[in-house]
């Protein structure tokens, strides 16, 4: 199988399940440098996207918020960018959190992706929102946040996206998630179904469902 990783402290978990499996054959796309080198040290084979093929079968990340409508927050590590386009790239995207990640609706902060040309004209058009005093993302883009409200998550995501300046952000919609779980603190696990399928990933893979 070709496998997409994710980044953050739940794949942090999954890398050494995944090589402890010794799996033949498997091949990871990791959605970071950092969980590049980990999934290399624990001996996964790891190669571009597009050494896969551009096509994976399964992505597996976490995630900062779910909502009941199957809404994500994702990129407080940065790799947003990078992450939707290995989740859109996947026949399934499964998302793996704490209880506490679940909320009730989604709320700021929202990570983004900018690139540094003209960065202080694309934070008025985004405002309110904010730098992070973190290094660039692998791809050399500025690591911000949305700080304003998200009363819907569609809407802000189709005003974030026509923003000159965005290279990325946080919200994955619905439509690109294939099914949630959540780990509950009494150490069961709860099911939560997406809405991905073949023409959503279509759509999503093509940035309709943003």
């Amino acid at each position: 199988m070709r496998v997409g990783l994710g980044t953050g402290s739940t794949v942090a978990h999954l890398l050494p399940a995944l090589a402890e499996r010794g799996l033949p054959g498997l091949r990871c796309v990791a959605t970071s440098p950092a969980t590049e080198q980990a999934a290399r040290e624990l001996g996964l084979a790891v190669e571009t996207l597009e050494e896969a093929g551009g096509e994976l079968d399964i992505a597996i990340d976490g995630a900062d918020q779910v909502d009941p409508r199957g809404w994500l927050v994702k990129g407080g590590g940065g790799a947003h960018t990078r992450e939707k386009i290995v989740a859109a790239a996947a026949r399934s995207f499964v998302v793996i959190v704490s209880a506490e990640k679940t909320v009730p609706a989604i709320a700021p902060p929202v990570p983004l992706e900018l690139l540094a040309f003209g960065v202080g004209s694309t934070l008025a058009h985004l405002a309110p929102a904010r730098l992070r005093d973190v290094p660039p993302s692998p791809n050399g883009g500025l690591i911000a946040d949305y700080l304003g409200p998200v009363a819907d998550p569609a809407a802000l995501s189709v005003r974030l996206q026509a923003t000159p300046g965005l290279i990325g952000h946080g919200l994955f919609p619905p439509e690109m998630v294939s099914f949630v779980l959540v780990g509950l603190e009494d150490g069961s696990v709860q099911r939560r179904e997406g809405a991905k399928t073949p023409a959503a990933r279509a759509d999503a893979a093509s940035g309709r469902s943003s």
